[in-house]
Order: C-alpha cells, then sequence, then structure tokens
C-alpha cells in the first residue's frame, strides 16, 4: 500500500527573540487546537536554531506535513507580532511507491500585514489537464 506525503521546510522572521519565545506558545495552541479535530491534522515541527538566528523560526515537516496548518500558523504569528512584507513557502507531495498521481506540490505567498493570500500554485492535476488540451486540439 502507498503512502503519501507533505514535505515542506521554511523560515519565519519574527523579529525578536521574546516573539519567537511567543510563537513557540501559539505553536503549543495551534497543536491542541489540531489534535480535537478528526482526523487529528498532520503538524509541522517547529525550532529556533541558533544557525537561523535568535528570531526566526523554523518549521518543517515531519514525516508528512499541513499545508494549511503552517499558513495558519504564519497568519497568527504575523497578526500577534504585527508583521508586515511578503513570507512563503513551498512544498512537495511524494509517495512511497510509483504512482501516476503520487508527486506534485505547491508555493503560497502571504501579505504578512492582512493575512491575505498575494498568490499561490498547486501542480495537482496540471499535468492531466495540460495533457489533456493537447489531445482536444
Amino acid at each position: 500500500m502507498a503512502e503519501y506525503f507533505t514535505h515542506f521546510s521554511c523560515l519565519l522572521d519574527v523579529r525578536t527573540a521574546d516573539n519567537a519565545a511567543r510563537a513557540l506558545d501559539l505553536y503549543n495552541q495551534l497543536s491542541e487546537d489540531g489534535a480535537s479535530e478528526d482526523p487529528p491534522s498532520d503538524n509541522f515541527l517547529l525550532s529556533i536554531q541558533p544557525e537561523h538566528g535568535g528570531t526566526k523560526l523554523w518549521m518543517r515537516d515531519d514525516v508528512t506535513g499541513d499545508p494549511e496548518r503552517l499558513i495558519q500558523f504564519v497568519k497568527r504569528c504575523a497578526a500577534e507580532f504585527q508583521l508586515t512584507g511578503r513570507w512563503g513557502f513551498q512544498y512537495a507531495n511524494t509517495c512511497s511507491r510509483p504512482r501516476l498521481d503520487g508527486f506534485g506540490g505547491g508555493a503560497h505567498v502571504l501579505d504578512l500585514a492582512t493575512g491575505a493570500t498575494v498568490a499561490w500554485t498547486y501542480t495537482d492535476g496540471w499535468l492531466a489537464t495540460m495533457l489533456a488540451e493537447g489531445a482536444a486540439s
């Protein structure tokens, strides 16, 4: 049986070490909220790594992650810490076995000041659509 995974690794600069420490509390609260969902959401790992500076949160999957949960967390941080500018990440969808529909990915960009999506792309179905359009011509 094939297993499907979503992988990502990205940083969010929350500007101060105090904000980074407070972000851990926001993360724990979001994790508790997600645990009560049915089924529970795939979460992600969060840490403050010295090599990224004391103000940057390193967010990544642990086997598989939930891009929507990551976006929710970043929006919470942006509102809590009054972040501005753009932030984004990209992710890969993979499969443990060769499957025709088992691979893809996407990217998402947010305006941190408003929480609005600036742009996003998702490749699921894109190839099939492009090939079908070519066959119809």
